[in-house]
């Protein structure tokens, strides 16, 4: 597991070609609140915003699996391809922006998430902003 700064995720975000497609809405499941192409890495980014608490419920946990799911589809359903054609082919990494620690059900489900885009040979990474480090499958 790594861990890094809020600090050097910001200086990532700021430093790669970035579209913003994100407002505030309650339900997101649809929406990639950030597409970047990260040239250190040369990997794909997809920015997962999650502002909100976390309480452990069913609903909140289910909102955030169908989130996963529409990046995941964007990534390997020629979404991707078809609105982003120069960024095809590149790794990809899904990267949740946390407000908040995510409580254990979270994690349980994150971890979860994490395994099964393995096998996708997506990364994903946590940013958990108010403690300032970063856990990812590094």
């Amino acid at each position: 597991m790594r861990f890094s700064s809020v600090e050097n995720c910001r200086q990532r975000t700021e430093k790669c070609g970035i579209k913003r497609r994100a407002g505030k809405t309650k339900d997101r499941t649809g929406i990639i609140d950030v597409i970047a192409h990260d040239a250190k890495t040369g990997e794909v980014v997809l920015v997962m915003n999650e502002p909100e608490t976390w309480d452990g419920s069913d609903a909140r946990l289910l909102g955030l699996q169908e989130r996963f799911n529409a990046y995941v589809s964007f990534l390997l359903d020629g979404e991707m391809a078809e609105a982003h054609p120069e960024l095809v082919n590149k790794p990809a990494c899904i990267e949740v922006r946390c407000a908040h620690m995510p409580d254990a059900r979270g994690l349980e489900l994150l971890g979860m998430i994490h395994d099964q885009l393995a096998f996708q040979e997506i990364k994903m990474e946590v940013v958990v902003l108010n403690a300032e480090r970063r856990m990812s499958n590094e």
